[in-house]
């Protein structure tokens, strides 16, 4: 089976690891009455913060992200109510923090995600990081990314993201071919993202993403090939390829059940997965997680690997999550539920949840062995060990050093690898 998206902080995504430490009591909105979760400190790791934006102009028919159409809010909430809504979050969290036994480490990373955040247009996402700098201090290399549709962007776009200080830029490229995008629900023309991409470069942005979903009903070898080609024709420092996966609830999944469209092929997804591979390769774009190639270290999406390295987050807006210390928590999804929590004080959560060694074991296991870094041997517990033995006999991992690391073949049954590792 091909490798699958993986989880993202507004919410799909599954936590961080990080070390135990001296535990602080620190209240929490969502828990149950008259109890507070145990927020400890930070773990010394990464401090990374995530923006939900939830608005989109339209639902793409694939989609199962916490987001918004105007029709589908009407007046209850709305880009300037939210901007409100989060600056109060921000200033609550940074609150919440300063009670902790340790200092508030420095934001090494900002990501603006979605959701559609070009739709704030150059000003509006300005504001955004005005309003975390309000409240947090970066440091002084801070890597401050945030997504883009190629059809909310231009030139005067890219220049206001690159004076208010925006460092890198994510565009939802998908495919180059106007059939897939249809099928998905895209609205930008096929050539837009990489004229997109270009603008970005222009405008002084020296790392620019392209993401890709490949295995889409009606797609073809050579729609992917189209789609690689403008890929490394844009001339981006990163690419992200993911396999189609049709959710519950959404569209896409309706189409399926009904027969109208077919369901994903496993087989075909691998074949992509690694002509993806062997094309980004042989253009000197390097894998460093199951599915993100980078041209070197500096491209790599430093936010995205504070996840995978178990680092701490806070994640603002609705229904994003944060992890601090072993301890998660996840906010109220609607934008207008959302500001009235906030409203009435302190963190706009709903639920949390003090992960367990055990847990955190299995989250270490399964975000570590998705880089090409690797999983510490050390970190693996001895009754995995024979686990990992078949593994290596099988060509599905291979030592390095310390560390435990995927094989290209490893990187089609990763999801069967890290299962095998946990229950041996």
């Amino acid at each position: 089976m091909a490798p699958g998206r993986e989880a993202a902080a507004s919410g799909r995504h599954t936590g961080g690891v990080s070390a135990s430490s001296a535990a602080v009591s620190v209240p929490l909105p969502g828990s149950a009455a008259g109890e507070q979760p145990v927020l400890r400190d930070f773990s010394g790791g990464a401090f990374g913060i995530y923006v939900h934006v939830p608005f989109c102009a339209t639902r793409c028919g694939y989609c199962d992200f916490n987001t918004y159409t105007a029709g589908e809010l009407g007046t209850s909430a709305s880009p300037q109510s939210w901007l409100e809504a989060l600056r109060g979050e921000l200033a609550a969290a940074a609150d919440r923090f300063a009670g902790l036994g340790s200092a508030v480490p420095p934001v090494s990373t900002v990501f603006v995600g979605g959701g559609t955040p070009s739709l704030l247009g150059g000003d509006g996402l300005a504001d955004v990081l005005d309003a975390v700098r309000a409240n947090f201090t970066l440091t002084g290399d801070a890597e401050v990314t945030t997504e883009s549709n190629p059809e909310s962007t231009s030139p005067e776009f890219f220049a206001r993201l690159r004076a208010a200080g925006y460092t890198r830029v994510s565009l939802g490229m998908q495919s180059a071919a106007r059939h897939v995008l249809k099928i998905l629900d895209r609205t930008h023309t096929p050539g837009r993202a990489v004229a997109a991409a270009r603008e970005a470069r222009a405008a002084g942005f020296d790392h620019v993403n392209l993401d890709l979903i490949y295995g889409t009903p009606g797609e073809n070898d050579a729609d992917l090939d189209a789609s690689l080609d403008a890929v490394l024709a844009a001339g981006v420092d990163h690419v992200s390829a993911y396999s189609l996966i049709v959710e519950d609830g959404t569209a896409l999944a309706r189409k399926v059940r009904r027969g109208e469209l077919p369901a994903p092929d496993d087989d075909v997804l691998a074949a992509r997965y690694e002509r993806i591979d062997r094309r980004l390769a042989e253009a000197g774009l390097s894998w460093y997680e199951v599915s993100n190639w980078a041209a070197g270290d500096t491209a790599r999406c430093r936010h995205n690997l504070g996840y995978w390295d178990g680092g701490d987050w806070l994640g603002a807006g609705p229904g994003a999550h944060s992890h601090v210390g072993g301890v998660r928590w996840w906010n109220v999804k609607h934008p207008a539920r959302y500001a009235d929590a906030v409203a009435r004080g302190g963190l706009p959560a709903a639920g949390w949840e003090a992960l367990t060694d055990e847990e955190r074991y299995t989250e270490r296991v399964m975000l570590t062995l998705r880089l090409r870094s690797g999983l510490r041997r050390a970190d693996l517990a001895p009754d995995a060990r024979p686990a990992a033995a078949r593994a290596i006999a099988d060509g599905l991992l291979v030592p390095a050093g310390d560390r435990l690391i995927l094989t290209d073949r490893g990187r089609l049954l990763a999801d069967g690898v890290v299962r095998d590792l946990l229950v041996p």
